[in-house]
């Protein structure tokens, strides 16, 4: 989710936020997307995702998301773990599912809570396993944390809480 941020991201700020998020797994790499204007470091990688909209259930928001955020269309599998973060500005509870890609080419998408000069998303990408486990954690989701190896993630079970 969101950690400290360089630049407020005002509608994501200063209330709950239920996200669902997917981890995508193509042999040894892990789907992920780099947000600029957020981060310690001015971004941060996370796996796909968003906000769940009002009468929007968990599975219909983790499909819209991945189609708006990376192209994919994809079916949602088993329930993984939630990640809870509260920070100065922002509390977020993520539900972490399993997903299988079905079809669709991976591209670059938007997020349309945000006008075109606001985007925040930068890149999208597949990261292998050594990708992600060398990279400094202030750059990386928070429940990597939590892991020793990426691949780790797909075992966890129950709740992961942050607060800063």
């Amino acid at each position: 989710m969101l950690a400290s941020s360089n630049k407020d991201i005002g509608m994501f700020s200063g209330k709950v936020r239920v996200r669902v998020c997917g981890l995508l797994d193509n042999g040894d790499r892990i789907l992920m997307i780099k947000h600029n204007s957020i981060g310690p470091e001015g971004h941060l990688w996370l796996p796909p995702g968003g906000g769940v909209d009002f009468r929007e259930s968990a599975e219909q928001t983790l499909k819209r998301e991945f189609l708006e955020e990376t192209g994919l269309n994809i079916e949602v599998n088993e329930f993984l773990f939630v990640y809870e973060l509260i920070n100065e500005r922002h509390h977020a509870i993520e539900l972490f599912y399993r997903v299988t890609w079905l079809d669709g080419r991976l591209t670059l998408g938007k997020d349309p809570e945000l006008d075109t000069e606001s985007q925040i998303i930068e890149e999208v990408a597949f990261l292998s396993h050594e990708e992600i486990g060398k990279m400094d954690t202030a750059l990386l989701h928070g429940i990597f944390t939590e892991v020793n190896t990426p691949e780790k993630l797909f075992e966890l079970r129950g709740l992961f809480s942050f607060k800063h």
